[in-house]
């Protein structure tokens, strides 16, 4: 569980972000989990778009995944979300959260 300076240094990162995963018409597909924990892995930081077509609630999608995923919510902007995950492997990380 992340504290809530630690969130606000991640939304501070977040923002500099551009989504790399995007959600379309068919929802949260195997291939869209996929992705996404893909992307945690090699990065710690994700964000992720919620398509036009797309019927999905951005808060509702990103509590789900978080869970499903063993990440932490970040934040819910409009139809984007972001979420982290801290890798496994120490000599990996690349983000180190304040105390």
């Amino acid at each position: 569980m992340i504290t809530g300076k630690q969130r606000s240094y991640l939304k501070g990162l977040a923002q500099k972000l551009d989504p790399t995963v995007y959600i379309g018409k068919a929802g949260l597909t195997e291939t869209v989990v996929r992705s996404i924990s893909e992307k945690l892995d090699a990065s710690e930081l994700v964000k992720v778009k919620i398509q036009e077509g797309c019927t999905l609630s951005p808060k509702e999608t990103c509590q789900k995944l978080s869970e499903e995923l063993n990440a932490e919510f970040v934040q819910a902007i409009g139809r984007k979300f972001v979420l982290y995950r801290q890798a496994a492997n120490k000599e990996k990380r690349k983000i180190f959260l304040p105390r």
